[in-house]
């Protein structure tokens, strides 16, 4: 008789797939998922009773940010108490690999001070992650505006040729290394500087290799539909896939555009281009305050843009372009005011987190704009920040898309390492778990299954995975089993840093990593690499 090393017994498994869920037991060997049926007369060195509780495949986050917060603490901790075994790192333009020596002074350099090693390079950076001890898995892609920082720094204007070709070979580097596409963030400095045919360029060196174009696109508000085509017009020319980063129509003003982003996006895909999207479920969006502020004022820099907001004269310029938009950019301030932008996280005044801009002009006597720039005056560094501007009925509808898959873009962190942030949006704590409950048990946007397909096999083959996002014998024994009833999110914008519950047990290929809301210490995952 075979000893298994793990036996989940007697759970609803939902295979990832979207199909209705079995009563079957899961034997797993290793790192692998042995056999799936009746195992009641099987024995195991690990029993996990999973009756009345649904077993489905780990969570694959298609959307985070934990590329710095993973070297620094791999428990990953605000993702796999939901059951996300697998993170996506690189997206929205900013990875941590490439770096230039100009790169390592300022910003990077404190971050590089809290890791304590350093890289320039993709390939070493994921082979230092690795080393640092994961319990959750790492896909990595390459952003867009870290490499045109590293050859152009915050310069504006398109890249000449020798600038491109260096741009080329460093998102090949990184290709060669493992990553499974290149991102953009379009409304971040460097990033918002390059032009269509830029990008096109670098997406056509991530295609060669059998990857993706993940774009934060270049505007979600008032540019939202251009935007959206300009992002599926870079997957055609350059022959990539594409998979537009957290969907959404920003701004009442609006409001209902989802319904014509849809469309768009459904008949590029009768035209033969593959595109995706996803999602985090919350009202809220999330950045930093400076991308209030218009590109040019970003020019050379944070010392320089802290330069401009010193001068009446500029000031005044800033003002009327975050008013009026300026060369087809609006400030994600327009639709939302200032009253529905929070400072979540301000590093030199934790007095003023949690409190919307209006809120800190009226404390301090001035209009909104004086209080903005007065924060970003005294900043070094980012400041973070939520903003109200997403409706219910498009978020609903966008959730409910086949093309839609669950991304929480978030760090994975201990509650400790977030409070000493602010007041983190909290869907880094809760976006797969607020589905589960919310959008599933109790309003019923969607099934069951169909929630659970769009946080693993839906990804999985975004990302060309065949080993994971699946149950089924011969794949990764990354699994979590959790109550139905029960899962849900905690964290609420004010006090947002608490793990959600309902959720069990999470393995990560095959070794039980969290048991009973309790992280176990275990260090199983892994750096995946694109194959090609």
């Amino acid at each position: 008789m075979m000893l298994y090393s793990v036996i989940i017994r007697g759970g609803k498994v939902f295979d990832g797939a979207g199909n209705p869920w079995r009563l079957a037991d899961i034997g797993l060997q290793g790192d692998t998922i042995a056999y799936i049926g009746d195992l009641s007369n099987a024995r195991a060195e690990q029993v996990i009773d999973a009756s009345g509780l649904a077993v489905a495949p780990g969570f694959i986050d298609i959307h985070s940010h934990a590329d710095i917060p993973l070297m620094i603490d791999g428990g990953g901790q605000s993702h796999i108490q939901q059951g996300v075994t697998t993170n996506v790192i690189g997206n929205c333009g900013g990875s941590a690999a490439p770096v230039s020596d100009a790169m390592t002074k300022g910003d990077r350099s404190r971050l590089l001070a809290q890791v304590g090693v350093d890289w320039r390079t993709m390939r070493e950076y994921l082979a230092l992650l690795e080393q640092r001890g994961l319990s959750i898995n790492v896909a990595a892609l390459v952003g867009q505006g870290t490499v045109r920082e590293v050859v152009m720094g915050y310069a504006e204007g398109q890249a000449d040729a020798k600038q491109l070709e260096a741009m080329r070979a460093l998102v090949r580097e990184a290709m060669e290394a493992g990553c499974f596409g290149v991102s953009t963030g379009l409304i971040y400095a460097p990033s918002v500087y390059a032009d269509t045919a830029e990008i096109v360029e670098l997406a056509k060196v991530a295609a060669d290799y059998g990857g993706a174009y993940y774009t934060h696109i270049r505007g979600e508000n008032d540019t939202v539909l251009e935007a959206a085509a300009e992002a599926i017009e870079i997957g055609r020319q350059a022959g990539a896939p594409v998979q537009i980063s957290h969907l959404k129509a920003m701004g009442e003003h609006m409001w209902g555009t989802s319904v014509q982003l849809l469309e768009m996006i459904e008949q590029a895909r009768q035209a033969g281009i593959d595109v995706t999207f996803d999602q985090y479920s919350f009202n809220a969006a999330a950045c930093g305050l400076s991308t209030v502020v218009p590109p040019w004022a970003h020019v050379g820099g944070n010392e320089a843009l802290r330069e401009r907001l010193r001068d009446t004269a500029t000031r005044e310029r800033i003002k009327h372009d975050i008013l009026d938009g300026v060369d087809g950019w609006t400030s994600i301030y327009k639709g939302v005011g200032w009253e529905r932008i929070v400072i979540t996280g301000c590093y030199y005044d934790h007095s003023v987190d949690g409190k919307s801009i209006a809120e800190i002009a009226k404390s301090w006597g001035m209009d909104g704009f004086d209080a903005c720039f007065k924060l970003l005056e005294a900043a070094d560094r980012r400041i973070d920040i939520i903003y109200f501007s997403i409706g219910d009925e498009d978020l609903e509808r966008i959730m409910q898309s086949p093309y839609m898959m669950v991304g929480s873009d978030s760090s994975a962190v201990s509650i400790k390492t977030a409070l000493e942030r602010g007041k983190p949006h909290p869907r880094g704590f809760g976006t797969f778990a607020r589905i589960l409950g919310h959008y599933v048990r109790e309003k019923r946007v969607l099934t069951l299954a169909e929630a659970i397909r769009k946080m693993t096999s839906a990804p999985a083959g975004r990302l060309g995975l065949t080993d994971r996002g699946l149950l089924w014998p011969g794949l990764k024994g990354d699994i979590v089993v959790f109550d139905p009833d029960q899962v849900a999110d905690k964290g609420t914008y004010t006090d947002p840093a608490q793990y959600a519950v309902g959720v069990k047990a999470v393995l990560v290929n095959g070794r039980v990593t969290v048991y009973e809301g309790e992280h176990l210490g275990v260090q199983a995952g892994r750096v995946l690499r694109h194959s090609w």
